[in-house]
């Protein structure tokens, strides 16, 4: 994982130069300089229009007593987009204005889910609740307990990597 980390923040940035550079003597210093710019503050408005459609629908689902967990991912997604587009670069633009397109965000949280869930069923995670004072799990709760909310109060979901025994 710190190898795909260095990779992703060594290779990414080297390779938008060298793009950069190549446009930069394409179109020249100024219209390459105006795209980036221009690039970034469209994805800004973009991201800060979506994200507050998300949140609005996060609230509209906590307003009706649900959890809120697709528009969560969504709001999520338009985050890492936001921080994508603010990023100079032509890869990194094109990447965070996919990323606002709610098709592209809806496939990548099927996609996101799926790979969790079978993560899961592989062993590679458990899930795990439990006060935040006791070592109670949710599984020792009594039955009544369980059913009376899907999300009990007061206690969290605990995600742990047993894949990674250094942990």
């Amino acid at each position: 994982m710190l190898m795909r980390l260095f990779l992703l923040f060594t290779l990414v940035p080297l390779i938008e130069v060298m793009l950069l550079v190549r446009i930069g003597r394409w179109l020249g210093a100024g219209p390459t300089l105006l795209l980036v710019v221009g690039t970034g503050a469209a994805g800004a408005w973009l991201a800060r229009r979506e994200g507050l459609r998300s949140w609005r629908a996060v609230q509209t689902e906590l307003t009706r007593g649900h959890l809120p967990t697709d528009h969560l991912a969504h709001a999520v997604i338009i985050l890492v987009a936001g921080i994508v587009l603010i990023t100079p670069g032509v890869i990194t633009d094109v990447l965070g204005l996919l990323l606002l397109i709610p098709p592209v965000r809806s496939g990548l949280i099927v996609q996101l889910r799926n790979s969790f869930t079978h993560q899961i069923k592989r062993g590679n995670f458990t899930v795990k609740t439990a006060t935040p004072f006791s070592n109670e799990s949710f599984e020792e709760m009594g039955r009544e307990e369980r059913h009376e909310s899907a999300w009990p109060s007061g206690r969290e979901i605990v995600v742990e990597d047993e894949s990674n025994p250094d942990r």
